[in-house]
């Protein structure tokens, strides 16, 4: 009996798509890319799939390419789980700036016309 409940489990689908969205602790949102050709003018059409993924180490980010399983249900939107991340999302850390370090780095026009007289005398 436990033979037939392995096999059904590994035939369960699976999916790689792009984490949009952490909408709340251990839930992603994963946007699910595909092209489909328009039913009469033939042309291909990008659409998109979004669902909503149990992430249970929380070790996804922004902009992470995963893979998704499809799994029982686990909340009123949940029916997908993360089983790996295949490519983490190149990004940097933001750091929080002032807005007087704004200011110090980006000419005016009061400090930029007054500058030009000075550099032509």
């Amino acid at each position: 009996m436990s033979s037939t409940a392995t096999g059904a489990r590994n035939s369960r689908k699976t999916i790689i798509g792009f984490v949009t969205s952490r909408s709340g602790d251990k839930s992603v949102k994963v946007t699910i890319p595909y092209k489909t050709p328009h039913p009469l003018y033939q042309k291909v059409v990008n659409r998109q799939t979004v669902v909503h993924v149990h992430d249970e180490k929380n070790e996804t980010r922004l902009g992470d390419k995963v893979e998704i399983m499809e799994t029982r249900p686990l909340s009123r939107l949940k029916r997908w789980r993360v089983i790996s991340v295949v490519e983490k999302a190149v990004t940097t850390d933001a750091v929080a700036i002032s807005e007087s370090d704004v200011a110090a780095q980006v000419p005016t026009k009061i400090t930029a016309s007054s500058a030009a007289p000075a550099t032509k005398a």
